[in-house]
């Protein structure tokens, strides 16, 4: 009688290469374990390289920050002493100007003089806005009479470059927001668009009440924006004129981000540019009047 007759074997019956059912669970299991593993591995170094470049830029981000604030100060600090310089030049070009009434050729250079002490003061007064970290000071004002006060400002330069005002906003559109800086952000966007147009052109400003809040556009019919320039427009003293501070778009982008809002810049499809001023519907409530 053979031995084994009386008690089967746990292996009787597997051929050559089998392996036991309990193996071959664990097997399974441990090959599982491996593959789950491995897609935990390779999601924690997914994450870990995408925090990293989070780190890096933030870290990019900081450091231009500092730069920014450091040059900020310094910027003040030369404002000031500008203007304190300029005040007296300004009264004693005044005062001469009362003088030469009779003589038109002194005039005429008096008036060089005092184009020049301007463009001085444009410069000083971009330098205090932008170093100036300020919060708004909102009141509800018409939208469309701040409009025209600037445009009328800028009349008599529009009419010597032949340009064409166009004036498309609703009489009752409403601002809840800093007026002067509003003011101050269209000064800018409408002398950048005269800039581009120094042979002619027209000037087209919109506004209206969006679903995002109101909205307020300066579009122009030069030559648009260059592709390799979107990315730096609004880079503090960024530009590319040879007289400019490269100050004015960054006041306009300050202006929109202190009211919570955004500025966009596109070319437009039949030619020329557009900046478009967002002021979101949260931000736009009125200013509740103290009681009396």
């Amino acid at each position: 009688m053979d031995m084994f007759n009386n008690k089967q074997s746990p292996l009787l019956g597997l051929v050559e290469g089998d392996q036991p059912p309990d193996l071959e669970r664990l097997l399974s299991a441990w090959g599982t374990a491996t593959e789950r593993l491995q897609a935990t591995h390779e999601a924690l170094r997914e994450q870990v390289r995408r925090l990293s470049d989070e780190l890096e830029i933030k870290n990019r981000e900081l450091a231009r920050k500092n730069r920014l604030a450091d040059l900020g100060q310094l910027a003040s600090h030369v404002a000031h002493e500008v203007r304190n310089g300029l005040m007296p030049i300004t009264l004693y070009a005044s005062l001469l100007r009362r003088r030469m009434a009779e003589d038109a050729g002194s005039r005429d250079f008096l008036e060089k003089i005092e184009t020049g002490l301007t463009a001085l003061d444009t410069i000083v007064n971009d330098l205090l806005h932008f170093t100036t970290d300020r919060q708004p000071n909102k009141s509800h004002f018409d939208t469309c009479a701040l409009i025209h006060e600037v445009c009328d400002a800028l009349r008599p330069q529009c009419e010597a470059q032949q340009i064409l005002v166009d004036i498309d906003v609703p009489p009752s559109l409403k601002l809840s927001a800093d007026r002067d800086m509003v003011r101050r952000a269209l000064l800018n966007l409408m002398l950048n668009a005269l800039d581009v147009m120094p042979g002619g052109g027209e000037l087209t400003i919109t506004g209206c009440d969006t679903k995002y809040g109101v909205e307020l556009e300066v579009a122009d019919s030069g030559p648009g924006l260059p592709e390799d320039a979107m990315a730096t427009l609004f880079e503090p003293f960024y530009t590319t004129k040879s007289g400019g501070t490269g100050l004015g778009l960054a006041i306009v982008l300050r202006t929109a981000q202190v009211h919570g809002g955004e500025v966009v810049a596109a070319n437009c499809p039949q030619g020329g540019a557009a900046f478009t001023l967002k002021f979101p519907r949260q931000h736009q409530e009125q200013p509740v009047k103290a009681a009396a």
